[in-house]
């Protein structure tokens, strides 16, 4: 995916973008490789993103790695770091996959899902 959306809407909102990709589905349009996260409440945009998942996700998004290589890169506590990739992949931020090592077993790869991440509250 290139590009992520993060913004406030109504779940009627939500739902006409889903009505709108599905029209474009069934007449077998391209669909777009972008992704749409949406919250009603602005206050949980503010809980999702802040400075420091902000930073952990340009680290990821820069070079891939474990929790404890992405920790040492930015000088955090690694379960500080844990706690911020289960916060970003519940929201479809990033991904969270086991890497077969060759000759040394496996490891958890964090990767980003979006080269790009647009950011649009709306307050009412």
């Amino acid at each position: 995916m290139s590009k992520l959306t993060i913004k406030t809407g109504t779940e009627g909102d939500f739902f006409q973008r889903g009505r709108q990709l599905a029209r474009a589905a069934d007449r077998g349009d391209a669909l777009p490789s972008e992704s749409t996260i949406s919250f009603e409440d602005p206050a949980d945009v503010v809980k999702l993103i802040t400075t420091a998942r902000l930073a952990l996700f340009r680290s990821i998004k820069e070079m891939p790695g474990s929790i404890t290589q992405i920790s040492e890169r930015l000088h955090r506590d690694r379960s500080a770091v844990k706690r911020d990739v289960d916060e970003l992949a519940r929201a479809g931020l990033v991904t969270v996959s086991e890497k077969i090592l060759p000759g040394h077993g496996r490891m958890k790869e964090v990767r980003a899902t979006a080269q790009r991440i647009s950011l649009m509250a709306e307050v009412a």
